[in-house]
């Protein structure tokens, strides 16, 4: 539903800000904290508004497309300015009232109607292309993103900081952007209805045991991040408690109450990390109640997940990519398929009924555990799961004989490591699609895979409705 005449609830009256505005013209030459008038011509990578004040560049989050903005000047650099949205004068027809209106990231478009959020997302993997400029981009096939039919309600897992609010209360949320302040979050409308009520019921039993929670400045407290993993395919849940200390005191106590107040809790992990770090996980993790691990399914294809196996986020998505993937790749029998960067062996597993053997490797001991239950619970004798880089085993496994006919890739955020693309680029695997969730370092990746291969087609998805995030299936072919 569409509401042109909605804006930010921070936003204040036309008069006000244009007495602002007027006033700010007349200070000195420093831009910063003056308010000033904005037309936005388009959204940066992270979803932020593009105009330009006085031929400076400026991005200013919150801002859409054919605005017209009062923006305050928060950050003045040589060549770009960064804005803070103060009013919207001119709305665009594409702004909608949000469900949340909570200053966190993960739904930095919800201000955005769903079909222009898929047109931004395939957009912003053009804008991307025109950046790096790969050998023919121009040319390239970028189809129409392949979107949701419900856009809420999607994600699998929920990470959310355990602070001390007002009162002591505890609260359970987000990191407000550039910042360690929690925002709490009593709604969430990503996440679904039963790890809400589940984060919730865990806030409420920890104050009711006296589990204290993490206390960052003074590096005290215990509870220091929950996260609750969801399988769509049984309802179940896992519920991991990342602590400062190894003892958490009456813990036995608040896993009963738990697990009698919401029996879809099956599991109860605990992970250690003691240091004082930006990182959200430690080394450690052992199993407090239950089971050890999840179980989800993909078509016909399950999966047994442990509490650090990476899994996509977003299930009924997931779908459609692998389907995607499956597609592009147009395994024939005989053929040997390496999947780099394969965490639990997803993909390597629901496309092995098409290939003659599946080899796959991930950094992470426990998904390479998973991987090879996964293989062997889905009755599978020719998928071989190690741990270790992409580059180092697809070296060793060629020069024991095998010879890949196909690769998939999916790699983290930063992109391909620089020797895998060169390994790449040395054994030159026939058939080879590339999996993205990052436009930027995908279109830095194609300039040198793009001297060897064609870039078929890029299909972007959307895995992450109300964010600025977008996935990519790139299919390849050598040149």
């Amino acid at each position: 539903m569409k509401n042109n005449q909605h804006a930010p609830q921070h936003h204040q009256n036309n008069s006000h800000n244009n007495r602002k505005f007027q006033h700010s013209r007349n200070q000195g030459k420093g831009l910063e904290g003056q308010v000033v008038l904005v037309t936005v011509k388009r959204l940066g990578i992270n979803g932020e508004g593009i105009g330009y004040y006085k031929r400076k560049i400026m991005f200013i989050p919150g801002a859409l497309p054919h605005e017209d903005v009062l923006a305050r000047v928060t950050v003045e650099k040589q060549r770009y300015l960064e804005g803070e949205l103060v009013h919207v004068k001119k709305v665009s027809r594409d702004r909608v009232k949000p469900v949340d209106h909570y200053d966190v990231g993960g739904i930095e478009l919800e201000h955005l109607a769903y079909p222009a959020q898929l047109k931004f997302k395939r957009d912003v993997i053009k804008q991307s292309l025109k950046k790096y400029r790969p050998a023919d981009y121009e040319a390239y096939d970028l189809k129409k993103t392949l979107g949701m039919e419900d856009p809420y309600h999607y994600r699998n897992k929920l990470q959310f900081q355990i602070r001390a609010g007002e009162h002591g209360k505890i609260e359970a949320g987000l990191y407000r952007p550039d910042s360690h302040d929690l925002v709490n979050l009593p709604t969430f409308a990503t996440q679904t209805d039963l790890s809400m009520a589940t984060i919730r019921l865990i806030c409420d039993l920890l104050a009711k045991w006296k589990i204290e929670p993490y206390h960052e400045r003074q590096d005290m407290g215990v509870i220091k991040t929950v996260v609750i993993r969801e399988s769509f395919a049984t309802g179940q849940l896992q519920v991991v408690l990342i602590s400062r200390t190894r003892k958490i005191p009456q813990v036995d106590q608040f896993i009963k109450d738990l697990v009698a107040k919401q029996p879809a809790v099956v599991s109860v992990m605990q992970n250690v990390n003691s240091q004082k770090t930006s990182l959200i996980w430690g080394n450690k993790t052992v199993r407090l109640y239950g089971q050890d691990q999840l179980v989800e399914k993909i078509g016909d294809a399950e999966y047994h997940l442990s509490a650090r196996a990476f899994f996509q986020l977003n299930p009924v998505q997931t779908k459609v990519l692998y389907d995607q993937i499956n597609a592009a790749l147009e395994l024939a029998d005989g053929d040997v398929l390496i999947d780099a960067y394969c965490g639990a062996g997803t993909i390597g597993i629901y496309l092995a009924q098409n290939a003659s053997a599946v080899y796959g490797m991930d950094i992470t001991p426990e998904a390479i555990d998973d991987a090879r239950q996964n293989a062997k619970l889905a009755g599978l004798n020719n998928a071989h799961y190690e741990v270790g880089t992409a580059q180092e085993w697809l070296a060793k496994w060629t020069a024991a004989g095998v010879s890949p006919d196909a690769l998939v890739v999916d790699p983290p955020r930063t992109g391909l490591d620089d020797q895998l693309i060169q390994t790449i680029l040395q054994y030159l695997p026939g058939k080879f699609v590339y999996v993205s969730c990052n436009p930027s370092t995908l279109a830095a990746d194609l300039v040198q895979l793009s001297e060897a291969y064609d870039v078929d087609y890029i299909q972007p998805l959307d895995m992450f409705p109300q964010t600025a995030r977008t996935e990519a299936v790139v299919k390849l072919s050598l040149k």
